[in-house]
């Protein structure tokens, strides 16, 4: 598994060991991301989930939320706009 140096400190999700291709549901587009971004990923997802099911969110959880998606957006800004823009 890879170190946990490229993530924030404030990140608790799970840290994959591989990436993968990743397919927008609504257009169908695919990015290929590595496993820190892929967990990344999964976390905003999980979290949209999240808001979604409840139909609301702590502030510690729309905070991480905001920080998740502004560090994919530095991180790989073009699976950024195919993924979730």
């Amino acid at each position: 598994m890879k170190n946990k140096t490229n993530l924030p400190k404030w990140f608790n999700g799970t840290i994959y060991d591989k990436g993968d291709t990743v397919t927008n549901p609504f257009s169908g587009e695919e990015y290929k991301l590595t496993n820190l971004e892929l967990s990344m990923y999964d976390f905003i997802m999980g979290l949209n989930y999240v808001f979604e099911i409840l139909g609301q969110a702590s502030e510690k959880h729309i905070s991480e939320h905001q920080k998740a998606l502004s560090w994919f957006r530095r991180h790989n800004s073009k699976a950024y706009m195919v993924l979730l823009d």
